[in-house]
């Protein structure tokens, strides 16, 4: 818990700089090294950042699909054909060297993770205001949190005992409501002084649907880490982990919530 406390009162005040106030692209970069190195973790749980070359494209691939969102470039598709031709020539001219595995690996780190971290700035391309980048946010670490208290005050029932042996039905349950509370609390602030009308029943359903989401994450991360025998994904953020163990909800909540926008228009 006082690692908890720790983290949060050191992240949570740069977390709001970055989103609310600093320039926006501050906060793609700060976005692209989250997905840097939470690809990078990936290559390095799975084995594929052993080969040298494959590390080298994971990160600057990464990078590289972060800011093409940033500059709103009509170049991703053409980037992932490069990037999938140069990776494949490698393995190809590596002569077996290069397992499946690491490629596939090596793709999610250069364009699913990074795709995740950069719905962030497509929601200020759809119109939103940058106080809406804060909502796959809330609704992960509210997810995240309440589950955590409601698991140890109510836990009985296991959720995927396979994957999580401590996560529970009961704090699973929990999360949700945690979602849902952060969730009309952010509808609250934005109707009260922003220059929204956010419909409560609305961002409530949402609520439920990241939560979910969120949750899925948490736990396909977990199952990752169980099947190659890895505890932490990384250390950057001391006993939290790595990025993936710190934002693997978030990576699936940001593009749900994107895509959950553009069909329900809060």
């Amino acid at each position: 818990m006082r690692s908890r406390v720790l983290v949060s009162a050191a992240g949570v005040p740069v977390i709001l700089l970055l989103i609310l106030w600093a320039p926006l692209w501050a906060l793609a970069g700060a976005l692209a090294a989250l997905a840097a190195i939470g690809g990078w973790e990936l290559m390095r749980c799975v084995g594929a950042a052993r080969v040298k070359a494959l590390d080298v494209l994971g990160v600057l691939g990464a990078v590289c699909s972060v800011f093409a969102v940033y500059f709103r470039d009509s170049i991703f598709g053409e980037l992932v054909v490069v990037y999938v031709l140069l990776l494949f020539a490698f393995s190809v001219w590596q002569a077996g060297r290069v397992r499946f595995q690491q490629i596939c690996v090596t793709l999610l780190a250069m364009f699913a993770i990074p795709y995740a971290f950069a719905s962030l700035l497509q929601l200020g391309a759809l119109g939103y205001s940058r106080s809406y980048m804060l909502l796959p946010l809330i609704f992960s670490f509210s997810t995240d949190t309440c589950a955590f208290f409601a698991g140890h005050a109510f836990g009985k029932h296991k959720l995927a005992p396979r994957v999580s042996p401590h996560k529970t039905v009961e704090g699973a349950l929990g999360g949700i409501v945690g979602s849902v509370t952060g969730g009309l609390l952010f509808a609250l602030v934005v109707n009260t002084w922003g220059d929204g009308s956010i419909s409560y029943p609305l961002i409530a359903l949402v609520g439920v649907l990241i939560s979910l989401a969120a949750q899925l994450g948490d736990l396909s991360f977990s199952l990752i880490k169980r099947e190659f025998g890895v505890k932490d994904y990384g250390h950057i953020f001391l006993a939290h982990g790595g990025v993936l163990d710190r934002f693997d909800s978030v990576i699936f909540a940001a593009p749900t919530l994107l895509v959950l926008l553009q069909l329900l228009r809060l």
